[in-house]
């Protein structure tokens, strides 16, 4: 049996290993952060390699991380509903971007039920500056796996799930189709379960998106990730005004729509206020259902380093100032708004699918005609007269 050769640092004399700890980084995020492995969508605006981690000379040079303030402390994972969901997901062979992203919130938002599963593999074709998410030349599409999820998540007898995905560039619809068929038989395996979708932009392919909305998720949840001055540093392939017109076609078909953002990494708190002008201004700017009604959750979070690869922490936002970010959300009009140090895009997920979607009324009408939530034949049951289908 041969292992793997210890990754090295191109420009490092032949016989000067790496530090461990640095050899992983490489490992995983072989490329300096902030730019498209694939494709960029413009000319690069300035380059980060300076500004996250030195790995192309000798020897290497690392940014220190920040010590952590008081008020960042997180649960170590454990306890039954944690192990159970664990256990589900190794054997099903399912991507979480809990586990992918290293989420804070993990052990507590497991531990009750509450998951996020990740579809079209675990490799992006983009490299955010602050993704931990492997970057790379994915794999070819698994045309089995929304029928695995579905089966999945009926085995885990879930209240709610939050479904997102990478970035897949490289297809033509960006994995919309996928994305649709995941949500229908994740809807029709699992009567009483509210679907929220973290999507991506599919690079502004809005017969894309068209899908997603057409298989009608009770939450649909796109991030912004951050201020319009920070976009060439921290998504350099990704646009603003792509990333709210998105959300307000969600809107303009009726849709509940959701976003959020990570502060500490460069933005000011008066971007931060200008972003939520921004948000409702350009998300209200429709004739649909509710007409002029803005975009309804935003989630605001504490930006981790999750490598020394990845752009650093410029400032530790206190809870004090989230206080603040919540009351002047709502008083712009956003319906909830998550703002704590620990939040993240999923958090409190299903309490927004409650409060705002009509799941709760599918449930009494499941209620009332004796609907329960299928066992696993029954799943395959159903897939199965899908697939005969026409």
């Amino acid at each position: 049996m041969t292992t793997a050769p210890t990754p090295r640092n191109p420009a490092a004399a032949p016989d000067t290993p790496l530090d461990p700890a640095v050899a992983r980084t490489l490992a995983r995020h072989p490329r300096p952060a902030g730019g498209d492995p694939l494709r960029r969508v413009d000319k690069p605006v300035f380059s980060l390699t300076g500004m996250v981690i030195n790995n192309q000379q000798a020897p290497v040079q690392q940014l220190a991380t920040k010590r952590k303030p008081s008020w960042l402390k997180a649960k170590v994972p454990g306890g039954p509903g944690y192990n159970r969901l664990k256990q589900i997901m190794d054997e099903h062979s399912l991507f979480t971007v809990c586990q992918e992203a290293g989420c804070p919130n993990m052990g507590e938002c497991w531990a009750r039920g509450v998951a996020t599963i990740m579809i079209l593999g675990d490799t992006c074709t983009r490299a955010c500056g602050f993704c931990n998410v492997k970057t790379g030349r994915p794999k070819p599409v698994d045309r089995d796996e929304p029928r695995r999820v579905a089966e999945s998540l009926a085995l885990m007898g879930l209240k709610h799930v939050v479904v997102t995905s990478v970035n897949r560039d490289e297809l033509p619809d960006g994995g919309a189709g996928i994305w649709a068929e995941t949500i229908i038989r994740s809807k029709e395996a699992c009567p009483g379960m509210s679907i929220e979708v973290l999507i991506p932009d599919f690079e502004g392919n809005w017969g894309a998106l068209q899908m997603v909305i057409d298989a009608a998720p009770h939450i649909i949840n796109h991030n912004i990730e951050c201020v319009r001055r920070m976009y060439p540093a921290v998504r350099p392939s990704a646009k603003f005004d792509r990333s709210l017109e998105l959300l307000r076609r969600v809107k303009e078909q009726g849709g509940v729509a959701k976003t959020g953002i990570m502060v500490g990494i460069g933005e000011r708190d008066e971007e931060v206020l200008e972003l939520m002008d921004q948000l409702v201004e350009a998300t209200a700017k429709h004739t649909g259902p509710k007409p002029n009604d803005p975009c309804d959750i935003l989630t605001i979070g504490q930006y981790l380093q999750p490598t020394r690869n990845h752009l650093p922490i410029d400032r530790w936002v206190t809870p004090e100032q989230f206080d603040m970010y919540r009351d002047e959300g709502v008083k712009r009009g956003l319906k909830v708004v998550e703002s704590g140090p620990m939040v993240r895009s999923s958090y409190h997920a299903d309490m927004q699918a409650d409060a705002l979607s009509g799941i709760e009324g599918e449930r009494a009408q499941n209620e009332a005609a004796g609907v329960a939530q299928p066992g696993v034949e029954r799943v395959r049951q159903l897939i199965e007269e899908r697939e005969r289908r026409p």
